[in-house]
């Protein structure tokens, strides 16, 4: 809606039962506000939760930080009184980085506190050891960083095993990184706070800050690329597992997957469905001359026949996945985040009438709210979800 011209929210607007509180109370008051926006001051402490009096010192804390502003021109006509100048998050002051680490190249991306993309680089690895890949995205930050927006810090996902308490990624196989300091490597370099997590976790918290489905619901996302990983949520809390594992379905026994895995076994998700399989079955079809899945991504765009089967073929074998997963956890929404699906339309279908074959909720089955910048909301979604769930602590 152009500026000018947005709805306030008041409290008639809010539902009669706020949503379960955050525990820090300007996470409270900044949710609000993303959510609500532009929300009337006197709106904000019921769909907080917080006194009128807490959230008068939080809105003045978050105004001198840059984090939200006054919007003026969202104001309704004047009357009686002094006028109230409803909130709205701050376009223009602050930025995250968010920086991927996929098998074939990075991708490192500017966002602003919406989750809107300003800016993004993708390259191929020079090389795909730790230290190579590390810096050049430190590289990528530098430059991103020469902005007249303050960098509140770097979120880092990849594949695999990540643990976000360490900033550690403790195996992608595909890579051949264990026991890898990322974040801690990343922040020395770059002088920047670095928050990293897994695939999947990151792009269902990216759904619950900016989805147009997800919110606090209870919630499953599924990430397929070369690496297959899921994530779930129940009533808004993303699971970790003690180990910060969960979610590792490479191996999940898939009906119809006949690929032979690194495991020895057939069968398994990962192997039938990752992009290196996809690939391998276009250059044995004489598809593309090399192997590029983003060749073959846009054959399929263009609508080549033999490239779209291809991506339709995936779209069933992940549906069976998914209808595993839908009779296992139960979400009220499962996000699937494949290129075909999320670009496709055909491929969208077919996934849900596999999912509809197989269980009774394929109604839930959305796909990513981010079709076109996957990758980055995911480096991004990590730090912004830091931002949200502390933002006075920020830099």
């Amino acid at each position: 809606m152009p500026v000018g011209l947005e709805r306030t929210t008041r409290r008639g607007d809010l539902p009669a039962q706020a949503s379960r509180r955050p525990r820090d109370s300007a996470a409270a008051v900044l949710r609000a506000i993303l959510e609500h926006g532009p929300i009337a001051r006197s709106t904000v402490a019921r769909a907080s939760q917080l006194s009128a009096a807490s959230v008068t010192g939080i809105v003045a804390s978050l105004l001198e930080r840059g984090l939200i502003r006054e919007a003026p021109e969202a104001a309704g006509p004047p009357g009686n009184g002094r006028p109230h100048v409803p909130l709205d998050i701050e376009p223009d002051r602050v930025a995250v980085i968010g920086a991927h680490v996929a098998v074939p190249r990075t991708t490192v991306a500017l966002l602003d506190l919406r989750g809107r993309v300003l800016a993004q680089r993708q390259d191929p690895h020079g090389a795909s050891d730790p230290g190579s890949v590390l810096a050049a995205i430190a590289v990528r930050v530098a430059e991103l960083s020469d902005s007249p927006r303050e960098i509140l810090g770097v979120g880092l996902a990849t594949g695999g095993w990540v643990d976000p308490t360490t900033g550690t990624v403790v195996d992608h196989h595909l890579l051949g990184w264990r026991d890898v300091p990322a974040g801690a490597v990343l922040a020395e370099a770059t002088g920047l706070p670095v928050w990293a997590d897994c695939n999947s976790r990151a792009l269902l918290r990216a759904e619950q800050l900016f989805g147009a489905a997800v919110r606090r619901a209870g919630a499953v996302h599924l990430f397929v690329g070369n690496v297959v990983d899921v994530a779930f949520s129940t009533d808004g809390v993303v699971h970790q597992g003690p180990r910060s594992a969960a979610g590792v379905v490479a191996h999940l026994p898939v009906e119809g997957c006949t690929v032979v895995c690194a495991c020895g076994r057939s069968g398994c998700l990962q192997a039938a469905v990752s992009e290196q399989t996809l690939v391998r079955r276009a250059l044995d079809a004489g598809l593309i001359d090399r192997p590029d899945f983003r060749a073959l991504l846009d054959l399929a765009l263009h609508r080549a026949p033999a490239a779209v089967a291809l991506f339709e073929e995936r779209a069933r074998l992940v549906g069976r996945a998914a209808a595993v997963l839908l009779d296992l956890f139960d979400p009220e929404v499962l996000v699937v985040g494949e290129a075909g699906v999320n670009r496709m339309p055909g491929c969208l279908a077919t996934l849900r009438a596999e999912v509809a074959a197989r269980s009774s909720a394929a109604d839930v089955v959305r796909r990513s709210s981010f079709p076109g910048n996957v990758l980055a909301m995911a480096g991004g979604a990590v730090a912004l979800d830091r931002v949200y769930a502390a933002p006075l602590a920020c830099r």
